[in-house]
């Protein structure tokens, strides 16, 4: 496919996109899975149906021992009324049934009847296997109604291992009123023979307490490292992977046999789950690795035809912070809508470049401007506080304090303009060198000579011009009325940090002074400098005022 008969960069990309890539894609992911699904299903089904089969089985193999209890047990019960008798009749019954060890029966209103085929159970070793399991609840009902309460477990007499089967009922009817009949558990190993398993399956009769009644598929009969290490009640019903006790992962499936005793566990070595993850990834990776192939190719088809110009347009954009002339390469063998973006581009770029010169040129006028008026402005406010300090000369009393007062004031406003154009730019004011400024110079103009102005500043804070001038307004005029009205007071202001954007400033005399209502100019200063009275003028207090800041 020759690209370059597509003239734009969409049509060059949608072509090979979708001729190649989508349907081989799209077909390739949904066979893959849908293979991969149906394989694994029908492997979990098999594992299930494995432990189902077997946990039928031993169900089956179970109540068809408690029936042979019951049955022998009625009978023995009926018949043998003599100890000796029943002992007979007891090894009779056990002889004729092959794995059948020991039974010790409990008729209604008699003696205990017990017989074992193995010298070292004797009968008072049955009679406390029978109050062991007396004791524990009985099992669940699997299916129909039984005809007495059982009991399924496993005992250990006289060193050897026996599968217990005790029944025990209620019904004053029943010859029998207690049963325990002791099986080799070679017999229920029958049980667990279904011929030949799938390769790695292992599976036992198991208690909940991890011992291994009967097993198939290990080399040794009591080795419980293949088991979970998680108790078997926990397991799902579903195949699962989890740890086993070993430390290897396995697959398990539990089934419970009785509750909540015994369970039939199944593990599988996961050979058949991983051929299918293998197929699964040959049937993905295989078209994928041709795809990829045909990726390189049209990735390489993308940088000759598109990238590569884009690039160049991209390149030219990042280097005129560096260098102002950069322009987009123009090419005949450009496609036709990335030229026509290359040519608008440069065509931006030198319209840019006319008016940034016009700009620069306008905001450099308006800076010199700028600064020439604010210098006027500090040095017209010089000139005035210079005439106002001469004139004071000629005055005293009340008229000279009130132009001390007014030389005061405009040197507020000289020191802000001084402050916030220092470095040649307007810039914010620092609140202390600027409270310092001032204080010193009401210490210098208003101050009488038994009198004192002392100030205690802890803030780097900042404020604009705007707010800076009423703020130094303000502290002029409270510290103002109270020396004019207190002779011999000691006056001192502090500024703190309350917070990160707060600051206070608070006012407070050496002794208590008489405060004269604030001019009607206060509650504007007040408002302009965007401050919150914190303490009302009382006693020694001038005030305080909390403002916030952003810096």
């Amino acid at each position: 496919m020759r690209l370059a008969r597509f003239k734009t960069v969409r049509g060059r990309l949608l072509a090979l996109l979708i001729g190649i890539a989508l349907p081989i894609a799209g077909l390739t992911a949904i066979t893959a899975v849908t293979t991969y699904q149906t394989v694994t299903a029908a492997i979990r089904t098999s594992q299930m149906r494995t432990a189902e089969d077997y946990a039928v089985r031993t169900r089956v193999w179970y109540r068809g021992a408690l029936r042979s209890l019951l049955a022998g047990g009625s009978a023995l019960a009926l018949n043998g009324r003599e100890s000796s008798e029943c002992g007979k009749v007891g090894g009779q019954t056990l002889a004729r049934i092959a794995g059948y060890r020991a039974i010790h029966i409990l008729p209604q209103g008699g003696d205990a009847c017990a017989f074992s085929l193995d010298p070292e159970v004797s009968a008072a070793d049955l009679a406390a296997a029978a109050a062991m399991l007396r004791a524990k609840p009985p099992v669940q009902t699997w299916a129909g109604a039984e005809f007495a309460q059982a009991r399924y477990d496993h005992v250990t007499l006289g060193g050897k291992r026996y599968l217990a089967v005790y029944a025990r009922s209620d019904d004053a009817g029943s010859p029998m009123r207690e049963g325990l009949l002791l099986v080799d558990p070679e017999l229920l190993d029958q049980v667990f023979d279904l011929g030949d398993g799938e390769p790695g399956l292992v599976v036992a009769l198991a208690g909940r307490d991890g011992d291994i009644i009967v097993s198939r598929g290990t080399v040794q009969p009591d080795d419980a490292s293949w088991l979970p290490a998680r108790d078997p009640a926990s397991l799902s019903k579903e195949p699962s992977q989890t740890q086993s006790r070993a430390g290897v992962s396995r697959v398990y499936a539990s089934r419970i046999v009785t509750d909540p005793d015994f369970y039939i566990v199944a593990s599988f070595d996961d050979a058949l789950g991983q051929a299918a993850r293998t197929q699964f990834l040959v049937l993905l990776l295989a078209p994928l690795l041709t795809l990829a192939l045909l990726c390189v190719v049209y990735l390489r088809a993308i940088d000759k035809h598109c990238v590569r110009w884009l690039r160049g347009i991209e390149a030219a954009a990042r280097t005129r912070s560096t260098l102002t002339t950069a322009r987009a390469v123009i090419a005949d063998d450009m496609p036709s809508d990335i030229r026509s973006v290359a040519e608008a581009f440069n065509v931006m770029v030198e319209e840019q470049e006319v008016r940034q010169r016009k700009l620069q040129t306008a905001l450099d006028d308006n800076r010199f401007l700028v600064r020439e008026l604010h210098h006027r402005v500090k040095n017209s406010l010089q000139v005035v506080q210079s005439y106002i300090g001469l004139t004071k000369r000629d005055y005293r009393g009340e008229a000279r304090m009130a132009l001390a007062d007014a030389e005061c004031r405009v040197h507020v406003l000289s020191a802000a303009y001084r402050f916030t154009l220092a470095d040649g730019e307007m810039q914010p004011v620092r609140v202390d060198l600027f409270v310092d400024d001032v204080v010193t110079m009401i210490s210098n103009l208003l101050r009488r000579r038994d009198q004192w102005v002392t100030s205690t500043v802890n803030t780097r804070a900042s404020l604009s011009v705007d707010r800076i001038i009423p703020l130094g307004f303000l502290i002029v005029d409270v510290m103002s009325r109270a020396l004019r009205s207190t002779p011999g007071v000691s006056i001192q202001i502090s500024v703190s940090d309350i917070d990160d954007g707060t600051i206070e400033i608070a006012i407070e005399a050496d002794r208590e002074i008489a405060h004269s209502e604030p001019p009607k100019l206060f509650a504007g200063l007040v408002t302009q400098i965007e401050a919150v009275q914190a303490a009302a003028p009382e006693g020694s207090r001038l005030g305080a005022w909390r403002v916030a800041h952003s810096a």
